[in-house]
């Protein structure tokens, strides 16, 4: 089996494929840059026990992250638990997927994965749109070319940062009302952050499909898609599993014995 993790600005996400690409289960877990390798290593094997995955049946392991230090902390967590680091996505890796950015090592790995999933599973051109702790809307062309990308504040991060400046405003459940124009606080600040983001979205693809063209596909992902794409006007195929899936096609190429 492979352990497939990606770690995110809020989140890490945990994975276990078979041989055969079936995704068995994914597991979420606080980032949390105060803990050890070996709390991570204790969470990893408890998580692992829950879904009855024990540790002996991981045979690879590859880890997607956004976090330097945290790279380091959890390459080390899996070592201690199965004996060998994780494939790391990163500069030297092999992607298959030719990268037409100024500098293709800034590339943030989780644009890579996700773009790699994208270009395997779905029609191309293709515009890739993953919601975390910040927005990236990334085109893909249709010769499978990855040409570029948006980046802008995720939705919690946008609403952690207006209710933390302004006094009579708290924090809300992200959610939609039953209008876009809401009638008190509540509604009205979950009718900017629903609609409003869903608004961006739709404006976005607009704006990438005038400058590059009609795309075949949107695809949407992130802990955040799932409340927003929804109250989308354009047509979004919302993927929760698009970054694993990423993540074992490239452990796949790069460990083809595997």
């Amino acid at each position: 089996m492979l352990l497939a993790i990606d770690v995110g600005n809020t989140n890490i996400v945990l994975g276990v494929f078979e041989k055969s690409g079936n995704l068995l289960f994914s597991s979420r877990l606080v980032t949390d840059s105060a803990k050890t390798e070996d709390q991570y290593a204790i969470d990893f094997r408890d998580i692992l026990r829950l879904y009855k995955a024990e540790e002996l049946e991981i045979t690879g392991s590859i880890l997607s992250s956004v976090s330097p230090p945290m790279t380091t902390i959890l390459s080390r967590a899996v070592e201690r638990l199965f004996g060998c680091p994780p494939l790391i996505v990163g500069p030297g890796i092999k992607t298959g997927r030719p990268i037409a950015i100024d500098n293709p090592a800034q590339l943030g790995s989780d644009m890579v994965v996700t773009a790699t999933a994208a270009s395997a599973k779905y029609q191309k051109p293709a515009i890739v749109i993953d919601m975390g702790t910040a927005t990236t809307i990334s085109y893909v062309n249709k010769d499978g070319v990855y040409c570029g990308c948006a980046i802008l504040a995720g939705v919690r991060t946008a609403l952690t940062a207006l209710t933390s400046r302004t006094a009579q405003l708290t924090s809300i459940a992200i959610e939609a009302p039953s209008s876009v124009i809401g009638k008190n606080t509540v509604d009205a600040m979950q009718a900017g952050v629903v609609y409003g983001t869903a608004s961006m979205v739709d404006g976005m693809i607009e704006r990438i499909e005038s400058e590059y063209g009609p795309v075949a596909t949107v695809v949407a992902t992130g802990g955040m898609a799932r409340e927003v794409v929804p109250f989308c006007r354009k047509q979004i195929t919302f993927d929760p599993d698009l970054l694993m899936n990423g993540l074992y096609l490239l452990y796949k190429k790069n460990r083809p014995n595997f």
